[in-house]
């Protein structure tokens, strides 16, 4: 069975936060582990803080869109913003690499997404915007335990 949240939500940076709660909470009922809930939670503020502060420019105008789809142990999750892309997708995938270094960024953001994930996509358009597609598997040994 499939089951599937979608928000919307503005781009302002307190809105991360609720990121994080709304899609900790609908993941919960696969009944993950704490490392996995933790690193589910971490990519989505890495990824809906990206949208925020690189897709928008921090201009609250624009709208973040998140999905998240459970089905048996897979948990895919989908951010998409509609801001100015990435002109250099293979260079915004190094770390270290950010845009905003006057900001104090770490540049970690899709390195983090890698190692916590089973599954990463981005796809990005400038002037468009930009999808992030992630997977994670959670794994069978939480059932073990219950």
């Amino acid at each position: 069975m499939k089951n599937t949240m979608k928000l919307t939500f503005s781009a302002l940076s307190q809105n991360e936060s609720f990121a994080r709660v709304a899609v900790g909470s609908f993941v919960a009922q696969l009944d993950p582990t704490m490392d996995e809930l933790t690193e589910i939670k971490t990519v989505i503020s890495e990824a809906v803080t990206n949208a925020i502060i690189h897709g928008y420019n921090e201009d609250d105008n624009g709208m973040v869109d998140l999905e998240v789809e459970l089905e048996e142990d897979t948990v895919r999750l989908t951010i998409r913003d509609r801001g100015i892309g990435i002109h250099d997708l293979d260079e915004a995938r190094q770390p270290l690499y950010t845009s905003k270094p006057e900001l104090e960024r770490s540049g970690m953001g899709f390195t983090i997404m890698e190692n916590f994930m089973d599954e990463v996509a981005i796809e990005s358009e400038p002037m468009v915007g930009t999808t992030i597609s992630l997977v994670k598997r959670l794994s069978k040994q939480r059932a073990l335990c219950n």
